[in-house]
């Protein structure tokens, strides 16, 4: 697929991103900043319903998981002994003619269309070189050497910016788990097998970033560090496989959609033993959504042996020592976005020809479950609708739409998501009924305004 397919596929979908409130190019009034974005009113429901959704399912609904909300910053040997310092690079190569920055993985895999898993930095810069590879800026033929470039963004902890008071934002939250292991062992008196899930950003100085929300250089993970002992990492890894799959079909997945790709020896982490990435069908290609890596007992002995800690586990029972091993899923949430908007989203033609643009999410993570109308910007009409609305408020995110002809304001909540929506006519100032419409079949019934909670209840659930 070239570029500008995959710019005219995602374009209908950025639109709607804008236009609806979802997501909004970061620092448009300064003419934009590039690869950062801000979640729009609706977008940020929509996050906060996916997050607090994950941290229930995962979580709070287990017995075997706690949680935790480590720092952004921690120390910097945490990233020497986790191998960030090191070993966290992409490989790096400019052209000398536009000066423009590339992955050379990626351009390799673009313009060659040939796998660059496993090779060398020389390996790539030869494939570069040999095969005259142009340019996707400039078109010239003229590379410097790929290089490894490291992701950490750096920081200074004080005014004299000497290299000792240099920090990192972190380019994964996993780190701040590993490194609580103890506390947490000590104050919550878990048991192995047990999880710590997080939800926090993270920063990665991306080469070339780029697919809307897809590869951003801030973003937030949702993601665990499940303990085991070594001889039980197959079945576990299993279980957590199957579980990240029944999650995808909980936010509203199409299964036809999601797929399991297996990560090469050769292409394996430095921490992991098997990797196994969940990814989906996106309009600019199939790539990766989420990750479970098996990672062994590596951070929490680097962890021991830089901080010359003890981080042995001591079983209860049996007063064994030893080191857990760790079985990692990790969720994306701009990419759960991103991956939900184009799932859901539809341009639907009628039968009378008119086309509709919908987004059928599923009513657990919609920004709107309930849109309350009154047929008529008058009174009573209003008064009565605002009462329902503040009833219906204690229960769902509702909004309250007064402003133009009534088609119009149906479309605007398709194009939100909203499940469902209230018509208050004048038929309810006579008998109490209100209009309720589907979303996805668009029809409508007419209910009592005592059997809006139960009924849209129910219908909520069964979706």
């Amino acid at each position: 697929m070239t570029k500008q397919t995959i710019q005219e596929t995602l374009k209908p979908i950025v639109a709607l991103a804008k236009r609806r409130g979802f997501i909004y190019p970061g620092s448009e009034i300064y003419g934009g900043f590039a690869n950062t974005y801000s979640f729009g009113p609706y977008g940020a429901e929509l996050k906060k319903n996916i997050k607090d959704l994950w941290w229930r399912n995962f979580v709070r609904e287990r017995r075997d998981m706690v949680g935790l909300d480590g720092p952004i910053l921690l120390h910097p040997k945490a990233w020497k002994a986790s191998g960030h310092l090191d070993g966290f690079n992409d490989a790096m190569i400019d052209c000398k003619a536009c000066k423009s920055r590339f992955r050379c993985d990626h351009l390799i895999e673009d313009e060659l269309r040939q796998s660059a898993d496993g090779l060398t930095l020389q390996e790539m810069t030869h494939l570069v070189h040999s095969n005259k590879v142009k340019c996707p800026k400039c078109g010239a033929q003229d590379f410097t050497e790929a290089r490894n470039f490291n992701l950490m963004f750096s920081t200074h902890m004080s005014k004299t910016g000497s290299e000792g008071d240099l920090a990192y934002l972190r380019p994964e939250t996993a780190q701040a788990i590993f490194l609580d292991f103890k506390n947490i062992i000590d104050t919550m008196r878990v048991r192995v097998p047990f999880g710590v899930g997080q939800i926090g950003k993270a920063f990665r100085n991306e080469i070339t970033p780029g697919n809307f929300v897809f590869r951003v250089i801030e973003f937030e993970q949702m993601e665990i560090e499940y303990f085991i002992r070594e001889s039980a990492w197959e079945q576990t890894f299993e279980d957590w496989l199957s579980a990240m799959h029944r999650w995808c079909d909980l936010i509203g997945l199409k299964k036809a959609h999601v797929h399991e790709k297996e990560h090469p020896k050769e292409q394996l982490s430095h921490y992991s033993k098997r990797t196994v990435d969940l990814v989906y069908d996106f309009p600019f290609g199939t790539s990766e959504l989420y990750g479970l890596a098996y990672r062994t007992d590596f951070d929490l002995k680097r962890h021991a042996e830089f901080s010359a800690s003890n981080l042995e586990y001591t079983d209860p029972e049996t007063r064994e020592k030893f080191i857990p091993h760790v079985i990692e899923p990790t969720f994306g949430v701009e990419r759960t976005v991103l991956a939900l908007l184009c799932d859901a989203y539809e341009e639907e033609k009628l039968p009378n020809g008119e086309m509709r643009t919908v987004l059928h999410f599923k009513p657990s993570i919609a920004p709107v479950k309930v849109a309350v109308f009154p047929l008529m910007k008058k009174e009573p009409l209003a008064e009565k609708a605002e009462g329902i609305f503040r009833m219906l408020q204690k229960h769902w995110a509702c909004e309250y739409d007064e402003s133009g002809a009534i088609g119009k304001r149906y479309r605007r909540q398709d194009e939100l998501g909203t499940p469902f929506c209230l018509t208050i006519d004048f038929e309810t100032l006579e008998n109490g009924t209100v209009t309720l419409r589907d979303r996805d079949s668009m029809q409508q019934e007419r209910i009592s305004i005592h059997q809006i909670i139960p009924i849209v209840t129910h219908k909520l659930g069964s979706l």
